[in-house]
């Protein structure tokens, strides 16, 4: 039986195939990246900035739940095999692969695989995108006074280990322009922001995650661009005109084949020190 046989028209439902593109990375794409995450990428000549396709998973919505009044990206995973080359074709796949509910919130995950002409995969990645169970409408659903209650706190990087960074960028309104842009949403505009429940811009999730993999691509290099990997939290919201700071600290080191594993600990945090993501990330060195 098929899936159009076993579920609702339009359902969102796991194994959902939503599509995908074959596509050529060029350098216009690598500089709007640029201004988007506010500063030059680290990478090796011929290769794209690890991330580029950030947004890849958001160029389809159909697997958007109907209720989008107050939706979040709420945690992100990523695995990187080799690089992105720049004007070379690639390929991406994207698929529903987990639906699930916590609190008041329903979760969906959809899992983009990037690959090269030849189908050798050269990234993975999963994000879980949190929509409101219950769609009764309201002023606002997340303000900026919420970063501030007891449970919003988060404790990571305490005791000894290497640090690495501080990775730090003033998010201006010109980059969410040229990382969430061009079309209006609530990501760059204030009007778009007010409709979906939040008091002004929502940086999106991507660009701290980005900044994560920048911080990583100046620490590692073809370490993090040929073997890394993330699995980070969205706790936070990011408002346009926070200043945040990237930062990892080293956790342990295992020998991987010819090379060693280092596994971090990874945070973004505002100038007052309000974690607006927590996660973990490893590479090869």
């Amino acid at each position: 039986m098929g899936a159009g046989g076993f579920f609702a028209q339009h359902e969102v439902h796991v194994g959902q195939d939503v599509g995908g593109r074959t596509l050529t990375v060029a350098e216009a794409e690598v500089a709007r990246y640029a201004a988007g995450t506010g500063g030059a990428s680290a990478r090796p000549a011929g290769t794209a900035p690890a991330l580029i396709l950030h947004s890849e998973v958001y160029r389809s919505l159909a697997w958007y739940l109907p209720n989008v009044f107050g939706n979040l990206h709420a945690r992100q995973e990523w695995e990187l095999f080799a690089p992105l080359p720049v004007g070379e074709p690639i390929r991406t796949r994207s698929t529903v692969v987990d639906r699930y509910a916590k609190r008041n919130r329903e979760y969906v995950v959809n899992e983009v695989l990037v690959t090269d002409d030849a189908g050798r995969w050269l990234q993975r990645s999963r994000t879980h995108q949190s929509f409101l169970l219950d769609d009764g409408r309201r002023d606002t659903v997340v303000d900026r006074e919420r970063e501030k209650r007891p449970e919003r706190a988060f404790s990571v990087g305490e005791g000894p280990g290497e640090p690495i960074g501080p990775l730090t960028r003033p998010i201006t309104l010109a980059m969410c322009e040229a990382f969430s842009g061009p079309q209006r949403n609530y990501h760059n505009d204030r009007e778009m922001a007010r409709l979906l429940g939040f008091p002004d811009i929502v940086v999106q999730g991507m660009l701290s995650v980005c900044l994560v993999s920048e911080l990583m691509t100046a620490a590692f290099g073809a370490g993090w661009l040929h073997g890394g990997k993330m699995d980070v939290r969205l706790v936070n919201v990011v408002w346009v005109d926070d200043v945040l700071a990237t930062r990892g600290k080293v956790r342990e080191e295992v020998a991987e084949g010819s090379r060693r594993r280092v596994h971090l600990e990874v945070w973004c945090e505002k100038a007052d020190g309000t974690k607006t993501l927590v996660g973990t990330a490893s590479a090869l060195r």
